[in-house]
């Protein structure tokens, strides 16, 4: 078991933390020559916000930027010491500034209206609407200039990212590997399950969506309570905002399509669908309208807002639910391991689930994904725009890489004689103690990102994905689950049909880039809102059947199939392209 840090323990350990760190520190002055010392960190209120816009201060040769990121996130402390470590081997410290209280399109459309800009900004769903105001900066020469960044991407699959104009204007940081794939986790959508559901049933195999329901009414009707008597929650979801995806687009799954998100492609006829109308989609809602009906469905779960959903995750309460692995484990998984939950078999793995049994399942998509959608831009009110490229160069370097994701060797990992990263259970604790991340991690996450194997050929890029510390770091319950069902990760889990995707994949990075300025892009916007503000309706209905065909009815008024007609084009471009 990891050892639980308290507070005093952490002072303790922090004082021999920064003897190690300053030792390295000065080493690293030495060797990089940044020339002075260790820079001092910089009020906030002098380093600029989203609102306000970027002073660039320069503190002898560290120059202060500001980013603002289109995601709920969480900020590290002034003074955090792997920052200021890459602030010393780079000349950049990145103040970061996350979603709080707004959409994206919200938050971006008033830093739009404000006309200041961040340094560095990711707009999420806002992308296309910075573009648009002339926010952001050309990047075609610092990809050709930056040799870090022109690795991130082939020629052709730069070229996904070239807008109408001619340029590109954004990195997109995530999915992208160096070297061998060490894929661990299932970083996408399931419906996931605690393990000890699982344990309970004796490991069944559970391949329907009625199964799934079925297992948790058997664990809840058994099992009503937690060890502290708090009932359980069989059965959550999340609607809050664009979250919604939570509980709209399961449908394509069940019929057996990966995530192409908006649509369902055909392979055969290479035609676009339109999952939400399907006969499996129907089949879905009518399920959760079921068991909302039964009890099994939270009763919140239709008004109950993302900080609220994580925090009930975190109890362990939630026996289920479908979601993207991103949206809720590193937070929920962390808090797991604070609380000792993980050893009472709390953690959630994947199911690959499908309509009908004898039906293949695609939820896990192998390999990476292209999203040229939304991605790190430069803004226009940045101070020093090639300084800034160069630190997005920067920090794909293997030793800034290191630093960002593993921590400082001797602090947060070890080296065995045959060079792999390890940690001890202590360091495992402490990685996940939020206090600990806040006040010492740096893994700016939002820019330039490597999964995969190091260029030392031989650990990853990332902890999560090393093999002996992905194992090494899993709580009993969920070793033995696992083994339970054969499987060596999170996706083997899943069982997930092998298929190459298709140039087209995942069409998700077109329709997340629409704007208003098409017939198809308005009838999206509105399929949206009618999706958000009916699906819940759906499910709690007394009457089903004729809630949804109120649904279909609102759904087809907003004119659906000129955004089909889009998606379709842009299918047989992209297929064309491949020819």
């Amino acid at each position: 078991m990891a050892k639980q840090i308290n507070q005093g323990g952490n002072q303790m350990k922090r004082k021999k933390l920064m003897a190690l760190f300053m030792t390295t520190a000065v080493t690293a002055s030495m060797l990089t020559g940044c020339g002075g010392g260790a820079s001092t960190a910089t009020d906030s209120s002098t380093s600029g916000t989203a609102e306000s816009g970027s002073e660039s201060a320069d503190n002898g040769d560290i120059t202060d930027f500001t980013m603002f990121i289109a995601m709920p996130g969480s900020e590290i402390n002034d003074g955090n010491e792997i920052q200021e470590l890459i602030a010393e081997k780079t000349g950049v410290r990145v103040k970061e500034t996350w979603l709080t209280g707004q959409t994206a399109e919200e938050a971006i459309g008033t830093i739009i209206a404000g006309g200041e800009y961040p340094d560095f900004i990711d707009g999420g769903d806002g992308t296309m609407s910075l573009l648009d105001a002339g926010a952001l900066l050309p990047l075609d020469d610092y990809i050709e200039k930056y040799p870090n960044i022109k690795e991130m991407y082939s020629d052709a699959e730069w070229e996904k990212f070239r807008q109408e104009d001619g340029h590109i204007y954004w990195i997109n940081v995530f999915q992208n590997s160096y070297g061998e794939d060490k894929t661990t986790t299932h970083n996408d959508e399931a419906f996931w399950i605690q393990c000890k559901v699982l344990e309970w049933a004796g490991y069944p195999q559970i391949n329907t969506l009625d199964e799934y329901f079925q297992l948790l009414e058997d664990y809840t009707a058994a099992n009503p309570t937690m060890e502290d008597g708090t009932a359980y929650i069989p059965y959550t979801m999340l609607c809050d905002d664009w979250r919604y995806f939570c509980i709209e687009n399961a449908g394509q799954f069940l019929d057996g399509y990966p995530n192409d998100g908006s649509v369902i492609v055909d392979t055969d006829n290479m035609k676009i669908v339109d999952y939400n109308t399907t006969e499996t989609t129907k089949r879905y809602f009518q399920k959760l309208n079921e068991e909302y009906q039964k009890g099994i469905i939270d009763t919140e779960f239709a008004t109950q807002i993302y900080d609220e959903y994580i925090s009930k995750l975190s109890t362990g309460r939630v026996l289920g639910m479908c979601d993207q692995w991103w949206d809720f484990a590193y937070t929920v998984n962390d808090v797991f391991k604070q609380q000792g939950l993980d050893l009472q078999g709390c953690n959630y793995v994947p199911l690959g689930l499908t309509i009908d049994e004898g039906m293949e399942n695609q939820w896990h998509t192998y390999g990476d994904t292209l999203n040229q959608s939304s991605g790190v831009s430069i803004t226009t009110s940045c101070k020093d725009p090639d300084k800034a490229a160069k630190f997005l160069n920067d920090v794909l370097d293997q030793e800034i890489h290191n630093l960002r994701f593993w921590g400082v060797e001797g602090v947060d990992y070890l080296v065995d004689d045959d060079g792999m990263f390890y940690r001890t259970d202590e360091m495992r604790a402490q990685a996940a103690d939020t206090d600990y991340k806040a006040n010492h991690m740096c893994g700016y996450t939002y820019l330039p990102q490597w999964l995969g194997t190091s260029k030392d050929g031989k650990n990853a890029m990332q902890p999560s994905q090393q093999t002996s510390e992905f194992f090494n770091g899993l709580a009993e319950p969920l070793v033995n689950t696992f083994k339970a069902y054969n499987a060596d990760s999170y996706v083997d889990m899943l069982h997930s049909a092998k298929k190459e995707m298709g140039s087209w994949f995942p069409m998700y990075s077109y329709s997340n880039s629409m704007t208003t300025a098409t017939p198809g892009g308005v009838a999206w916007t509105k399929m949206g809102e009618i999706k958000h503000e009916w699906l819940p309706k759906v499910v709690m209905s007394g009457d089903f059947e004729s809630t949804w065909d109120e649904y279909m009815t609102a759904y087809e008024g907003c004119d659906p199939q000129s955004f089909l007609d889009e998606m379709q084009a842009e299918l047989d471009r992209r297929a064309a392209l491949a020819e």
